[in-house]
């Protein structure tokens, strides 16, 4: 069964920068398009980003389009989610999920049937 760990959180001023990373045991990612999302405080979960198990033609969410990078490494079994520029409306939990019958993204945010259980991200002064 795969499961997946969130690391890299932390708190950061704004305009500041952060690497979160996703690791994958149990299992490979191979196959598995991986994707980013969040939820902040009292509203819903977002979609972020999201990569093919080949690593072409990553997704981003508007909000995020332009400062934040996603990359995969399926030799290591590791999804990595590059911020920058962060705001403080990036703050939130930030989740990585696998949807390992498909490895495309796909046109929508849903069907992700493996999921971690989320960094701390703060953008704050």
């Amino acid at each position: 069964q795969l499961q997946l760990v969130e690391s890299g959180g932390g708190a950061v001023q704004p305009g500041g920068s952060l690497t979160l990373s996703c690791a994958t045991s149990g299992s490979t990612l191979d196959f598995a398009a991986i994707g980013w999302f969040r939820q902040a405080p009292g509203k819903e979960q977002e979609g972020v980003s999201c990569i093919n198990y080949s690593g072409d033609k990553p997704k981003y969410a508007y909000a995020v389009t332009g400062r934040f990078t996603i990359s995969r490494d399926n030799a290591k079994n590791m999804v990595y989610l590059q911020m920058n520029s962060l705001k403080p409306e990036d703050t939130a939990v930030y989740y990585c999920a696998a949807k390992t019958f498909s490895p495309l993204c796909g046109s929508n945010w849903e069907d992700y049937d493996y999921w971690g259980h989320g960094t701390q991200v703060t953008v704050s002064s």
